[in-house]
């Protein structure tokens, strides 16, 4: 083999081993004082709480969903069952480290779009039409100005983008170990046909390749290595001097295929947080992960074996911190007369107001601020018990 193209195939493995590894991910970190940490996840694309989280015993759900809700799953409890695929995270339901937050949404009302109902979740805005803050950031970069004790330099974002959750007049940094651009998706079929021979580069690209198309949004990686190793990586972050950790996870957008689709997405999601609780070992205790999407999906599956962009939605929490094995929220009902606009799940609750809790219960943000500068126009409503 000539000597210039080894050097470039060499030089291709050392980058599809950093590509594979979560470092290409956008995550980000801040640092705090205490024992307690925050792991914020962006699920990108409209997770179907409807499907995650099935309301089995209400009388309308059967007939709305005749071809999603066939498989059976755990049961939850004598009213939700979970999906089948997400059954490896019982064992956190039975030992009180999983809940669930269901009929929940942003204020985000007008247009059921992916771009703006992800900008108002991480911005967290307060508006119908999703509108931003006047500085256009993040609300946890916000709530950090408002943490006891949290200093400048305390962020940092690793990824290739900083996420906008994080983003904003807080210093912090961002890192990303590559300085090559990424590959066209030309250049990286090009590839996989060029390596697909050699087993010496053609399992380190294939896994770089699922892990970066999955976290631009496309669907998950099959296996467990991707998001496993998220989930470690994660947790030896917040081993160190990090105390919040945020990043984004796609592929929830639904339309089509949805048995097959969500199987590889629950069970990625599922590899991200049982690595994250065995990575952080003793120091899961004090941990509290808050899994939030832009917005939920119908109520009724589509013709394609989907569901369409919705309204109310889950949000998805674990930890050892938690008071967990219960699902939160008031269930709103299935039936005619209780869904919005005759299609979607009716939103009882402010998704916001879940990391707005944990905020104030995990380090010491007032209330005031968590309503007025965090999450404009926020009302905080009764504390629901999120911790031991």
């Amino acid at each position: 083999m000539p000597h210039d193209l080894l050097m470039s195939r060499r030089a291709f493995l050392i980058g599809c081993s950093v590509a594979a590894s979560p470092l290409l991910t956008p995550v980000t970190f801040a640092a705090a004082p205490g024992d307690n940490r925050l792991v914020v996840i962006i699920l990108r694309g409209a997770m179907d709480g409807l499907d995650v989280v099935r309301p089995t015993a209400d009388p309308a759900y059967a007939a709305l969903r005749p071809t999603l809700g066939a498989a059976m799953g755990p049961a939850l409890n004598d009213f939700f069952t979970l999906h089948p695929a997400a059954a490896g995270l019982m064992p956190l339901w039975q030992a009180k480290e999983l809940a669930f937050a269901h009929a929940v949404a942003t204020p985000y009302r007008s247009g059921r779009s992916h771009f703006v109902g992800q900008d108002a979740l991480e911005n967290g805005t307060g508006t119908e039409d999703g509108g931003q803050t006047p500085s256009h950031d993040g609300w946890l970069n916000r709530a950090l100005f408002l943490m006891p004790g949290a200093g400048a330099n305390t962020a940092v974002s690793v990824g290739q983008q900083r996420l906008l959750v994080l983003d904003g007049a807080h210093e912090t940094d961002h890192w990303f170990p590559v300085a090559e651009s990424p590959l066209s998706s030309q250049g990286q079929d090009l590839l996989s046909v060029v390596n697909a021979a050699d087993p010496l580069f053609a399992e380190p690209f294939s896994e770089a390749l699922h892990l970066a198309r999955a976290m631009d949004g496309e669907k998950a990686p099959k296996g467990k290595l991707a998001y496993g190793q998220l989930g470690t990586y994660v947790a030896e972050r917040l081993m160190g001097a990090a105390r919040i950790a945020s990043f984004s996870f796609g592929g929830w957008d639904t339309h089509q295929q949805q048995v097959k689709t969500m199987e590889a997405q629950l069970t990625s999601l599922s590899d991200a947080l049982l690595a994250m609780k065995a990575g952080l070992g003793r120091v899961w205790g004090t941990t509290l992960v808050v899994a939030m999407t832009e917005f939920g999906r119908t109520a009724r599956e589509n013709g394609t074996g989907g569901t369409d962009h919705g309204t109310g939605g889950l949000a998805v929490l674990a930890g050892g911190a938690l008071k967990g094995g219960q699902i939160f929220g008031k269930w709103p009902g299935l039936s005619d007369g209780q869904l919005l606009s005759e299609r979607d799940l009716m939103p009882t609750g402010d998704v916001r107001a879940y990391p707005a809790w944990a905020l104030r219960a995990m380090f010491g943000v007032e209330a005031a601020g968590l309503q007025s500068t965090v999450f404009p126009n926020l009302d905080l409503g009764p504390d629901p018990g999120l911790l031991l």
